[in-house]
């Protein structure tokens, strides 16, 4: 097994050679033999207890303390057997904690060869993303992992999203996701679990965004951005999931508060370094984007960086025209 290899379900990732479980199998036959030994005693006692009683009943040829006497031998013997039973019980439910299976334990009373090597097998289909142990190296029961097999047909994005912003999001919600490795080609994932509580420092809630499909490209630890779709409305309200469409929308440092309402700035044909202001009607600001209803259309240019700057001096102007 080497980081980074394929496995599927059942797979031997790793054999341990465990003295305690050499221990276990030998107690497990220790109680077999006991049990087997008590077995023959039960009848040899019952059988003396049941001429006792004839023998009595009939003659009276025995004491009658005689047959208690056998009475109290055949109770021992059976005493005994319910104890062996019990004993091997509990050796082989050891067995079964140490994780050996019915199979093994069967073949173990078969042939009475005691085995220590315990394989450890992959419990689904995955990758092996770490490997912590070393051929011939020592390992206890604290060992926190010896391997991390991940299974990457499903990967999880888990996105901080802000207490402003958490009403806007739901489970089932459709989601793209990017990151550095995919370009800007975004990935399709779904909303699948939403954090109960903020985060007291950050006052975030962590979404959880799941991603179908094998990924070679994307490593566990990497950073993405997530943009998290819901529908809107002329009024700017957030609909069901499934009735979500496409939106324009621009980035939310573009739009301006300009004369009391929201404006951006765009160039003017035929002037360089000209911009004129554009008054817009606005809905909802998702993942720092912000919808615009009216006032801009797809393929129009605005200004983003700067259009701060173009706002103040548009107010010193309106100033100077004043005076």
């Amino acid at each position: 097994m080497r980081v980074g290899d394929a496995v599927k379900k059942g797979d031997v990732l790793l054999v341990l050679d465990s003295p305690e479980l050499g221990d276990a199998q030998s107690d497990f036959l220790q109680k077999r033999a006991a049990l087997a030994s008590v077995g023959p005693a039960v009848d040899l006692a019952k059988n003396a207890y049941e001429r006792a009683k004839v023998l009595h009943a009939e003659s009276e040829g025995i004491a009658l303390t005689e047959v208690q006497k056998r009475e109290a031998e055949f109770k021992a013997a059976q005493g005994a057997v319910v104890a062996a039973q019990g004993a091997l019980t509990a050796a082989e439910s050891r067995l079964r904690l140490l994780g050996l299976g019915q199979e093994r334990i069967n073949l173990l009373a078969k042939t009475s060869e005691i085995d220590v090597r315990y394989p450890i097998v992959a419990p689904m289909d995955g990758h092996v993303l770490e490997r912590e142990v070393t051929l011939g190296e020592l390992v206890r029961p604290e060992r926190e992992a010896l391997a991390v097999l991940a299974d990457l047909s499903t990967l999880w994005v888990l996105a901080d999203v802000s207490e402003a912003r958490l009403r806007h999001v739901a489970l089932g919600a459709a989601a793209k996701v990017r990151v550095a490795a995919t370009g800007d080609e975004p990935l399709d994932g779904t909303v699948a679990y939403i954090a109960p509580q903020l985060d007291a420092a950050t006052r975030t809630a962590t979404v959880r965004i799941e991603i179908k499909g094998d990924r070679p490209a994307i490593r566990a630890g990497m950073f993405a951005q997530v943009e998290i779709l819901v529908a809107s409305s002329a009024a700017g309200g957030v609909a069901g999931v499934g009735s979500a469409e496409a939106v324009l929308a621009v980035p939310e440092e573009a739009v301006q508060t300009v004369e009391g309402g929201p404006a951006v700035f765009v160039p003017v044909a035929g002037e360089e370094n000209t911009f004129a202001k554009r008054a817009i009607k606005v809905g909802r600001t998702v993942g720092g984007m912000t919808i615009v209803l009216d006032g801009l259309h797809d393929g129009d240019s605005y200004i983003v960086a700067g259009s701060f700057i173009l706002k103040a001096e548009l107010g010193k102007a309106g100033a100077a025209h004043e005076h």
